[in-house]
């Protein structure tokens, strides 16, 4: 039992580290993708912002 027991063991942490590079991969993507958006709303607000330039 101990030997099956040690063999599941080692398999979950297989899998939960498996499962944890795949959620890391993802949100790394999605935290890129965001900041890429906001940064261009933001980004493109601040420089069509520029009219202040145009009000000076």
């Amino acid at each position: 039992l101990t030997v099956v027991a040690s063999c599941l063991h080692s398999i979950v942490n297989a899998i939960a580290s498996v499962f944890s590079a795949i959620i890391g991969g993802i949100a790394s993507i999605c935290n890129a993708t965001i900041s890429c958006i906001t940064c261009q709303g933001c980004g493109g607000g601040r420089r069509g912002g520029g009219t202040r330039a145009g009000r000076i």
